[in-house]
Parts: structure tokens; C-alpha cells; sequence
């Protein structure tokens, strides 16, 4: 009998990041819950006690805060001496034109939604390739594919995850380290809610599109089912949304290039350029 996995969910208080915990749950894995709210991630661990699954570590932090977010990466570390997966999840959302938007609404998503996943990431990175395995997965947007109005700071943030996955998969990709890629469209979560505002203030309400979008158990499960089968980009989405990621899927081939550039020296070849 295999040991359980250690999987660490950002964003795991609710939505998707809380369907993906019930999911693995169900499968055994021990489960790493953050998010900024612990009354929140305590119900998310009843919850996955419920279902019978495994361990559970509630591990609360703000993904701004260079230090908390050090303190729980040793905290993570420590608790099985692993973390098997990682799973950025955290982010918001924005409801406004670029024209009436503050810079500071910029600067706080792009925050939250690129530069904390791969803060997290680049700590979490040496115990992974020192150890030669693991799976790295980004929760990314169908706006990460496509340029969609009102979240000019949202399609920023979410395109460069994007980016930072994909160099990031080719240089692993000799480490045993895989890269998922997460692209969904509507999902019925709080996501336009906590959408902020051109001031920076939380929308709150919902869309339409979102509270007919997927449930997130079914978004959740074609995700883990993704993962399970190493898809590399996951497009979680229907109808136009669909097709509008399936339009902008980077294609397995250029991928297969990409990967077989490093199989070939290619990191090598330009360091030593470099020395």
C-alpha cells in the first residue's frame, strides 16, 4: 500500500479550492488547508472528516506576507516531511474598466494572483527537485487565455501565471517535477462577488455567467481528473468559454519541443554561454 500524498491547497476555504480538498479527500491524501480565514478552513476540515478522508493541517495565512508565508512553508514541510502537490488556488477577481481603475488595484492582483503563487512556488521548489518528484498546479482563468473585458488587472495577473507555469514546466521537465495548468471559465463560487471594484473595494455581487457556471464539484473533478491523466493545461469550461480557451490551448506539440529543447542541453548550452 502506497503512502498517502500531502497536498497543499491555497484558496481552500471555498469554491474550487475547497471541491478539489473534498475530492482528494475521498482518495486518502493528507491535506494541507490555507487561507486568510480559519473559522472557514476549520469547516473545510469537518467537512473532509466527514467524507472519512485523510489528515488534515490548517495553515492560515496571508499570501502577501513574505514572512507568515515563510513560517508556513516550514510548517508544511514539517508536518509529513513532504508536500507531494501544491495547489495555487488563492486569487481574486475584478469588476471595472482599465479607464476608472486605481494603479493600486493593479498592484493588489497582481499581487495576490501572480506574484504570492510564485513566491510560494519558488519556496517550495528546491525540496521538490531535490527529491525528484512532484506536481506543481496553477488555478489560472479562461481571461488567462483571453483578453476579457472589465479585468484588465485579472487577465494580467492570470496571463503571466500562465507564463511563469509554462518556462517553468520546460525547465523541470528533467526533474520529475510535472506542471499543471488550470484554465476554467465560470464557476459557480464567489469569485465576482469578492471581485474588486475601479476603487479597489469588493464588488459585492454576483454574475450571472458565474451563478450558472459549473459547480465546482464538477469543476474540481475535471481537474483532479486532468491531473491523474498528467494533462499538462487543463481547460475546465463550456460553450463559448470553451471554445474561446480551446482556441487559445497551447499545443501539446509546441510543448513536446519545448520539453525535448531542454532534453537536448538546451539550459545547459546557455548558462555556460553565460559563465
Amino acid at each position: 500500500m502506497t503512502n498517502p500524498q500531502t497536498i497543499w491547497i491555497t484558496g481552500a476555504s471555498s469554491g474550487i479550492g475547497k471541491a478539489l480538498a473534498l475530492g482528494r479527500a475521498k482518495q486518502g491524501a493528507k491535506l494541507i488547508l490555507s487561507g486568510r480565514d480559519r473559522i472557514r478552513l476549520e469547516e473545510v476540515a469537518a467537512a473532509v472528516a466527514a467524507t472519512g478522508g485523510g489528515e488534515t493541517l490548517i495553515l492560515p495565512f496571508e499570501v502577501t506576507d513574505a514572512a507568515a508565508m515563510a513560517a508556513a512553508v516550514n510548517t508544511a514541510l514539517e508536518w509529513t516531511g513532504s508536500v507531494d502537490v501544491l495547489v495555487n488556488n488563492a486569487g481574486i477577481s475584478q469588476r471595472s474598466q482599465a479607464i476608472n481603475t486605481s494603479m493600486q488595484v493593479y498592484r493588489d492582483i497582481i499581487e495576490i494572483d501572480l506574484m504570492a503563487p510564485i513566491a510560494l512556488t519558488q519556496a517550495i521548489l528546491p525540496h521538490m527537485a531535490g527529491r525528484g518528484s512532484g506536481k506543481l498546479v496553477f488555478i489560472s482563468s479562461v481571461a488567462g487565455k483571453v483578453g476579457v473585458p472589465l479585468r484588465t488587472a485579472y487577465c494580467a495577473a492570470k496571463h503571466g501565471l500562465i507564463g511563469y507555469a509554462d518556462a517553468l514546466r520546460a525547465e523541470l521537465s528533467t526533474k520529475g517535477v510535472a506542471v499543471h495548468v488550470i484554465v476554467p471559465g465560470s464557476v459557480a463560487t464567489n469569485v465576482s462577488r469578492n471581485a474588486l471594484n475601479a476603487s479597489g473595494v469588493k464588488r459585492g455581487v454576483s454574475d450571472k455567467a458565474i451563478d450558472n457556471g459549473i459547480p465546482a464539484d464538477e469543476a474540481a473533478a475535471e481537474i483532479l481528473s486532468g491531473i491523474d491523466a498528467g494533462q499538462r493545461e487543463i481547460i475546465v469550461a463550456r460553450g463559448m468559454e470553451l471554445a474561446m480557451g480551446e482556441m487559445r490551448r497551447t499545443p501539446d506539440v509546441l510543448l513536446d519541443q519545448i520539453t525535448d529543447m531542454v532534453a537536448k542541453g538546451y539550459i545547459e548550452k546557455m548558462e555556460a554561454q553565460g559563465s
